[in-house]
């Protein structure tokens, strides 16, 4: 069935609560960038250094990261459309404190919140579009990678829009537009059904027993440190007005969108994952290494460029982590984002922390040694990857990658 058959029951004719829940996941992933372009105005208005500002993103994927071991246990006892509203409401309510922070402590906790509720609801999200969508799941997944790539894409948009008249702004926005996506969510979707079996807090963990997902999440560990070194430190060193750091990450995003959904599988067809991959991993660590070494046109160039690399590697890792697993998708998916999460906390901390200690070019170096580890671990470890992960069908390799993308 062609999912964009409007006639068929298709990506264009979907019940509300389906249009309800991909448009409040727009604003979800919007969330992950929101802050890019304003990162130099929030250290200038709450007199913070780069590092205390960077923070922003280490508490928010921290805590993310530990809440993976919570959404499963949390959906499979109250139902997913209890658990997005939970998610949301959490969103709206430490969105809009964060933009009435006085000090880059407040804004830094409040952050934590927020991440909180975001990993709850898009760890939800897409079981519950797949669940409540008409035409089958192909239509349902296309329409949420849409949201995700559309997100991903805006987020440093809004927030250079409206982030140019004050950097508290975007937090506004962001929880006005939460607001509005729960009370559609509230309106028109109904519950749907619990699994049959409870997701217990540990299932994620024991399945990292499995030698091939666990080296996945090993080497997107390392991966995810290049891949928020270049988020969450990038805006510092461009240092653009909100408007054009807006621009050049939203180029990024589309870069990303593009190459994760369109590109990627078309290369995995012809090459295979695992050459894919390891071609991806080499090549953003040298565009990282030309980004921290090259004047300001070249590093605006290779941040946009690195989108393309980021967004072939978020495809390919979630088809290996999960193509080799033997736990349930979504025990499998919070295993792995457990783990790799934890890098995207950390590189945000450490990158202006290695830049005070040394010099501005050291955390791209930095940055580009973790995409070459991670390029070792799956060359080292390509026999426990292999297995299903070349043969998974488009459309599950679709499902996946969404769905550990996304939480």
């Amino acid at each position: 069935m062609d999912p964009f058959d409007a006639g068929a029951g298709g990506l264009l004719k979907q019940p509300k609560s389906v249009w309800a829940t991909a448009g409040a996941s727009v604003v979800a992933f919007m969330g992950i960038g929101l802050v890019d372009p304003i990162l130099p105005s929030i250290a200038s208005g709450l007199n913070a250094s780069a590092s205390q500002v960077s923070l922003l993103f280490t508490s928010y994927f921290l805590i993310t990261a530990i809440a993976m071991l919570v959404t499963g246990f949390v959906s499979s006892r109250i139902g997913g459309r209890k658990t997005l509203l939970l998610g949301l409401a959490l969103v709206v309510v430490f969105a809009g404190l964060s933009g009435t922070s006085g000090s880059v402590g407040e804004l830094v906790g409040f952050r934590a919140g927020w991440g909180l509720g975001n990993a709850l609801f898009v760890s939800t999200a897409l079981a519950v579009i797949v669940g409540a969508a008409a035409g089958g799941s192909a239509a349902a997944i296309l329409l949420y990678e849409s949201a995700l790539g559309l997100g991903m894409a805006c987020g440093p948009l809004l927030g250079a829009l409206l982030g140019d008249a004050s950097w508290r702004y975007p937090f506004f926005g962001t929880a006005f537009l939460m607001a509005v996506g729960f009370l559609c969510i509230a309106v028109f979707l109904r519950e749907q059904p619990k699994p049959a079996r409870k997701t217990s807090l540990l299932d994620p963990v024991k399945a990292l027993g499995h030698g091939g997902l666990a080296s996945a999440a090993v080497s997107a560990f390392f991966y995810n440190y290049t891949f928020f070194t270049v988020l969450a430190f990038t805006p510092f060193v461009l240092n653009m007005s909100p408007y054009r750091s807006g621009a050049v990450f939203f180029a990024w995003g589309v870069l990303l969108a593009v190459f994760s959904v369109i590109v990627a599988p078309r290369l995995q067809k012809r090459f295979g994952s695992l050459k894919v991959l390891g071609g991806s991993l080499v090549l953003l660590a040298a565009d990282v290494l030309v980004l921290g070494y090259g004047d300001h046109t070249t590093a605006v160039v290779c941040t946009i460029l690195s989108g393309a690399f980021i967004g072939v590697n978020n495809t390919v890792y979630t088809e290996l982590a999960l193509g080799v697993s033997d736990a349930p998708r979504p025990v499998a998916s919070a295993g792995y984002n457990f783990v790799r999460w934890f890098a995207a906390a950390a590189a945000p901390f450490f990158a202006p922390k290695i830049e005070e200690w040394t010099d501005l070019h050291m955390p791209f170096v930095v940055a580009a040694v973790t995409a070459v580890l991670g390029a070792v671990v799956v060359v080292v470890r390509r026999k426990a990857l292999t297995h299903e992960a070349e043969e998974l069908e488009p459309q599950h390799a679709t499902e996946d990658s969404v769905t550990v993308f996304a939480g």
